[in-house]
């Protein structure tokens, strides 16, 4: 039977979607950048953050089941592909991002982690962070990357 965790590498994906199942959003998505580093290699999960080329190089199959577990258990509202949505339909616009996903107020960033709304009350596409205290090249990468071309809506 297929459980929908499917990896390319051999990610175990259960963990994380145990967290997702019980609206753990904050351990999940420490949990999500562990499983990003895991899958990008071993100086990856030493340093604890993924570079953009390191991104880029990331199995598509591996990325959506990701994906998947963040919309199906966060009703659609969060997940890689609902903020490459948003970020579309803001023009590709950072700026206009940060805000509609509740990254930034004004010109003050969010908190991490503290002010950050680890529940379904966020607005839509708040969550994962994962990656977000490292710029927009990583986060660039993530949205742009194929498994948004190739995706299997769930």
């Amino acid at each position: 039977m297929d459980s929908g965790l499917n990896s390319a590498r051999g990610i175990d994906y259960l963990p994380l979607q145990g967290l997702l199942a019980v609206q753990d959003f904050q351990a999940a998505d420490q949990l999500t950048l562990a499983k990003l580093c895991e899958l990008a290699g071993p100086q990856a999960v030493g340093r604890g953050w993924l570079y953009f080329t390191e991104v880029e190089k990331f199995p598509i199959l591996d990325l959506q089941t990701v994906d998947s577990l963040w919309r199906q258990h966060s009703g659609g509202k969060f997940g890689f592909s609902v903020q490459r949505d948003i970020w579309r339909g803001v023009g590709e616009d950072w700026e206009k991002l940060w805000p509609r996903i509740g990254w930034k107020s004004g010109n003050t960033w969010t908190r991490y982690p503290q002010g950050f709304t680890w529940s379904l009350a966020a607005p839509r596409g708040h969550l994962p962070l994962s990656n977000q205290l490292r710029g927009v090249r990583t986060m660039a990468s993530l949205l742009n990357h194929p498994a948004w071309k190739e995706q299997i809506v769930t």
